[in-house]
């Protein structure tokens, strides 16, 4: 479809440029990245090595950013994209530390352009391109399947000699 050739590389663009800036320079995001990278290393044991999470987290935007460009596995890239944006987003843009008004407006713009951002790849990520998703088609599937028993079920009674439930008999 047209518009997914035109709108992926449109949402992963600024994924592809922001995380090769992440993975070749994490030092000007460390001290930001902290605030999040703390807790999260806490959280789901990862390692407390905020400069190595940086650069992975850029590592993920490339590599999703890339693919879902291309169209490459879309959902889970968008997916991928998603997930790192949030801690991406929390870190870059506290804008409820902020006190001066112009610095908090400002990040606050920054953090719900991100959370614009981040429905869009929600978005993409539940996109089944057009097709059925697999819910609606394992859900069709079972019910095909019914269907053919009972009609296999049916033939067969009919086919005995002598019919079931039949008191004429």
């Amino acid at each position: 479809m047209l518009s997914h050739r035109l709108a992926r590389p449109l949402l992963a663009g600024m994924f592809v440029v922001g995380g090769i800036d992440a993975f070749l320079r994490p030092e000007s995001k460390v001290p930001k990245a902290e605030f999040v990278t703390s807790r999260l290393a806490r959280t789901f044991g990862l390692p407390e090595d905020t400069k190595l999470l940086v650069r992975v987290n850029g590592g993920v935007q490339v590599g999703a950013g890339l693919l879902l460009a291309m169209g490459v596995l879309p959902r889970p890239m968008a997916a991928s994209l998603a997930t790192s944006l949030i801690p991406t987003t929390l870190a870059g843009h506290p804008f409820w530390q902020e006190s001066d008004p112009a610095t908090r407006s400002a990040q606050r713009f920054q953090f719900m352009k991100n959370a614009s951002i981040l429905g869009g790849l929600i978005l993409a990520a539940n996109d089944t391109d057009g097709k059925p998703s697999l819910s609606w088609r394992a859900h069709r599937a079972l019910e095909h399947s019914a269907s053919r028993v009972s009609d296999s079920a049916n033939r067969a009674v009919h086919a005995l000699p002598i019919h079931l439930g039949n008191s004429n008999a």
